[in-house]
């Protein structure tokens, strides 16, 4: 009788377990097992190959696409330093309109947490001036993934250990980019907009006819799509190691070109670099003037 008591018990618990595993958990599950034949089976029922990442979304994209698809680069990471004092952060907060910020000592390559907005202003907002600032106290622990990991792995375990951003590294233990569960969810219902991402996902503005001043990180193929030009054009352009027109740029120039410069393209066009620092290039002016458009 204890026996049956007990099996009882266990098949109870069994249920009780399976039904409190998170929502994401459980969806993730499903939509491996349900791709899984998707992915690999052609219109005859054959087998296919793996398609390679592209623009659409849904929930497919959970088991497709890997970290390396959707994570920032290195060099467009906002950081700050463990010793950034007080004023300095809050200009960071402020100027970003970010609520988390990873903090490194030395350099980004040696991360000690996270500062987050909410706990800044809860210790720091309401106190007089003259208080003693302390940021170590406030770090939160930060979460390292690899490239290669799935994105639906990673929204998982950022769901299961409540963290919202995490760091890229590489083979080394170097930092090479930074996600967000925000970057992840995009990649199944579409781009996630609020009062901070107004005008953000604007890539380029047209100023005048044939003139756009664009942003360095503008993919080259939606520029040449919306221009009908092709800039990939053109000797010592290669055009499968560039994807920006700042990398374009970069690759023409053969360098980081300084603020002002203005590089000229083999097909006539010209680029004048409005923004830089001393490691990339930040903003360009896109002049097309006389360009034949291709044919439609």
């Amino acid at each position: 009788m204890g026996d049956i008591d007990g099996s009882s018990r266990a098949a109870q618990s069994a249920q009780l377990n399976e039904q409190d595993r998170s929502f994401w958990q459980r969806t993730i599950d499903w939509v491996f097992a349900k791709n899984r034949n998707v992915q690999n089976t052609n219109a005859d029922g054959g087998l296919a190959p793996m398609s390679e990442p592209s623009n659409q979304r849904g929930m497919i994209n959970l088991r497709r696409l890997q970290v390396e698809d959707v994570a920032i680069p290195k060099a467009e990471i906002v950081a700050v330093s463990e010793s950034i004092s007080k004023e300095e952060l809050v200009t960071v907060f402020r100027d970003s309109g970010l609520t988390r910020i990873p903090v490194y000592s030395g350099t980004l390559d040696t991360p000690v947490g996270m500062a987050h907005l909410k706990d800044f202003a809860l210790k720091y907002g309401f106190q007089e001036e003259g208080e003693s600032f302390d940021l170590a106290p406030m770090l939160r622990p930060l979460l390292f993934v690899p490239l290669s990991m799935p994105i639906g792995v990673l929204l998982a375990k950022m769901q299961t250990e409540r963290r919202h951003m995490a760091l890229v590294v590489d083979e080394y233990g170097g930092v090479d980019g930074l996600v967000t569960i925000e970057d992840l969810i995009e990649q199944v219902v579409g781009e996630i907009e609020d009062e901070h991402d107004s005008g953000e996902d604007t890539f380029w503005t047209m100023e005048k006819a044939d003139q756009y001043l664009a942003l360095a990180k503008t993919p080259l193929e939606d520029f040449s799509s919306f221009t009908q030009i092709d800039l990939t054009q053109g000797k010592d352009i290669d055009a499968e190691e560039v994807e920006t027109l700042g990398g374009l740029v970069f690759m023409l120039a053969g360098r980081v070109p300084v603020r002002g410069e203005v590089i000229q393209h083999p097909q006539g066009a010209e680029f004048e670099v409005v923004d830089a620092d001393p490691r990339r290039i930040k903003r360009l002016r896109v002049r097309l003037h006389g360009l034949t458009k291709a044919a439609e």
